[in-house]
This record gives structure tokens, sequence and C-alpha cells, in this order.
């Protein structure tokens, strides 16, 4: 049976601006999407239709986004009477309609969002779970439970302090399963919350992020950041069993050909700009004085190609992801694949618009031997496709943010069902995080 209805509507994200849902309605029932959003796209991945009137919900409504969807994509798909199980067939037929390369006249988000409401209205019709589904689309006959990526600190253009690193994250790679990852690094974030509330003197709770993580006033290095959060792991009990992870998000601090770590001060002078090869040298001796730092993500610039080289060397003894640099852009992930600028990715369906498309820069980057981390967006929903998506394409390490806020534990708890669903099946990453899928 072909499908049988589509229809959107503008529904609001984690930090109340809009974004959409998408309804499919198919002889097997109603299957719900709903669309993650970004708050600082990138010039190179696939583009968000909004409607930019400043008069209406600052510019940022999308119901030109429903109009396409209910319009333009839902008579067209009707018509091709394509079924919800032809997944590849119905992707194909959205980038047809669009015709450009960066999905800006249909919009990602529209297309994203029927693209998911298709693949789930797919597991429903042949009677599978979700992620069980987008293993069978992505020809994956081994599923891995992935390492939670759990961001503890917030800094960079999205927190109130003067931390340049956007995220400062915890990777329990020593965990026994998923659950008892969950266990780890609430347990760090309890602990971490503790201290900054001693620090600070101030009382609990303490206030958060978009992404559930801390933003203590105090700390202005990074190398405090680290500091306390290696304190928090080992006070927790588990020094060796939980790593670090860094998302720099170079591009936020790039300014003149150089890197400005005071970007967001008042002593934020061009004189003191670092170039490339002194940022790396800092990184370098983040990784000695830190050992448990194991991955950074965008060191560099996102079009400081040369300054991303000045890693190259050091991709052994460190994880080095592409999510700004590479943006879900195939172009882009494939010349940094050829010339090794880093050894991962990081996978957004928003950057990039379609579950098929996002299934084949997965399949690119195991092919070519790099790892890859399904992410979450800074505006996200209640909806935890994401989760099913990590798991079926069997990610070495997922990143929703901190174990709090719903719409971040959600997800969490979404992989959790699955650990319990697969039983003696379920395979937990740990410290394969990086190749969980090359055992």
């Amino acid at each position: 049976m072909p499908i049988q209805k589509l229809k959107a509507r503008q529904i609001f994200d984690s930090r109340g601006e809009p974004t959409l849902e998408v309804d499919m309605i198919t002889d097997v029932g109603l299957l719900r999407a709903c669309v993650p959003s970004i708050l600082t796209p990138s010039a190179n991945q696939a583009q968000e239709l909004r409607d930019g009137n400043e008069a209406m919900y600052h510019g940022r409504s999308v119901f030109r986004a429903v109009d396409v969807i209910n319009n333009i994509i839902a008579p067209q798909l009707l018509k091709s009477r394509l079924e919800a199980c032809q997944q590849m067939e119905i992707d194909s037929l959205l980038n047809r309609l669009d015709g450009t390369e960066n999905k800006s006249k249909l919009g990602a988000n529209a297309i994203l969002g029927v693209s998911i409401a298709s693949c789930k209205a797919g597991a429903a019709k042949k009677g599978l779970p979700v992620y069980r589904y987008i293993a069978e689309l992505a020809e994956n006959s081994e599923l891995y439970l992935p390492v939670p990526s759990f961001t503890m600190i917030s800094g960079g253009r999205h927190a109130n302090n003067t931390l340049p690193c956007e995220k400062f994250m915890i990777l329990p790679i020593g965990a026994e399963s998923f659950a008892d990852a969950m266990k780890m690094g609430t347990e760090v974030y309890k602990v971490l919350e503790r201290k900054i509330a001693t620090a600070q003197e101030i009382q609990l709770p303490l206030p958060v992020s978009d992404e559930g993580a801390f933003t203590p006033l105090e700390l202005e290095e990074d190398r405090e950041a680290l500091l306390l959060l290696d304190e928090s792991i080992r006070e927790a009990g588990y020094e060796g069993r939980i790593k670090i992870a860094l998302d720099m998000a170079a591009s936020a601090f790039y300014k003149e050909g150089g890197y400005d770590l005071q970007f967001k001060t008042e002593e934020s002078d061009p004189d003191d700009y670092m170039e490339a090869e002194a940022l790396r040298d800092q990184y370098l001796e983040y990784l000695s004085e830190y050992p448990s730092v194991v991955s950074i993500e965008d060191p560099f610039d996102q079009d400081d190609w040369e300054g991303w080289l000045t890693m190259a060397d050091h991709q052994e003894e460190v994880q080095i992801v592409a999510d700004d640099l590479t943006a879900m852009n195939i172009d882009r992930i494939e010349e940094a694949i050829e010339r090794q600028m880093a050894n991962a990715i990081t996978l957004k369906m928003s950057q990039i618009g379609t579950v098929t498309e996002t299934i084949n820069c997965a399949r690119l980057a195991r092919i070519s031997n790099w790892g890859y981390v399904v992410a979450a967006c800074q505006g996200e929903t209640e909806d935890n496709f994401v989760a099913d998506l990590a798991v079926g394409l069997s990610a070495g390490q997922f990143k929703a943010g901190a174990p709090c806020r719903t719409e971040r534990t959600a997800k969490y708890n979404q992989l959790l069902r699955i650990e319990e669903e697969l039983g003696k099946d379920a395979k937990y990453a740990g410290i394969h995080f990086r190749h969980p899928f090359a055992r």
C-alpha cells in the first residue's frame, strides 16, 4: 500500500524556537517525526528553510517549510505511489524535487522531516524496531550500543563564561554496558555540580546550558575546566574508566587568519591571536597534562585546511573529529579523507537532510577506517529517532548533551530500552569506541 497522507505543522524545539513536525499516514497507522535544528549552521551544509519575517518569531518561523511539505512534497509523494519502506526512492524523490546542491529550495528541514517519517513508517510496515530497520537499510549485520559522550561543561559561543572550548565531554569507555555508562555519567555529573556549587558558594541546583551542561563563571581557561573535570572523574571513582573529549568549535574564535582564545573577553587583542601551529602545540600540551583526553572535535576553523593538517601526525594518539569542517557535505568529507585531515566525522542529519544520505556518509567513513559520532542538535525535540540511528549504524559514540533536560535524556533513555530489548545480544562499544565494527 502506498503512503496515504502527509501533513506538516510548526512546533517548538528545546530552545523555544520554531521547528517542524511531520505526520505520515500509511496502512499501518500514523508515524510522526520532529525535526531537530542547528543554532549556528555552517555555510557548507544543507540549508534550513525559515521565513525570515522579523515581525514573527524573530524571523525563525517555519511556515514556508510547512507549506512546502503540505503543498509541494505531499502531492508529489502521493502521486508517486511509493510505499513507506522504499526509503532510498523516497529520499531520491525529495532531492529531485529540490534540485539544488544545498537543499535551499525546499529546505533541509522540510526534506528531513519527511525522510525521518518515512523511515519510521517503513520500520512499522516491516514490523521492525526502527534501529533494526536502519541497520537493514545500511546493510549492517552487527549492532553496537554507542559510548555516550556526555557534555559536562559548556563554553564557547553558547555559554556566558569566558572558556573558548565549546564542550567538555566525558566518555565512559570502561563501562560494562550502556546502562553502566549512564550510571557512571550521571554520578560524575552530580559530583561536578557539587564541586562547582561549593566553589561558587551557591545553592543547588545550578543553572545549565541549552544542552544541560554547567557553565561555571569562575573558570577562565580551558585548562581549569579540564582540571575540574578530571578531579570530578577521580572523586566519583572512575579514574581510567572515563575519558575526556573536547569540542573546540574553533570556527567561533577564528579571526583574520588567527585564533582568538580571548574572543569573549575585554582582553581580546589581535596581537595575541594564535597561529595554527601554536594552537596545535597547546592541544598537545593538553594531551600530555591530561592523558584522559582522547578526542578533540573541530580543533581548527572549518576552512583552515592547512591548520587541520598540523595534527595529522597525531591521529594515532587522539581522535580528531571533523564536524564544521565536513558538515555532512560529501565533497568535503571525501577531500578530508583523501588528505587525512582527521580520523572521525560527526553525523548530524540536519546538516544533510535525508536518512539515506546520512547512511551513505557513515558508510564512507567506515570503509575509510574513520570513526563516526552520531550527534543530536542544539535545538532538539522529544523525538528519539537519532538514538535508533546510532544503534542502526553501530556508531561508536553518541552525543546528545548532558544527562539532564528531557530532550537530552529522552535519547539516552531510548538507548537503555534498546539495550534491554537486545538482551544477551547487546554489545557495548566501550574501549573500541573509535572502531567498534573493527574488533
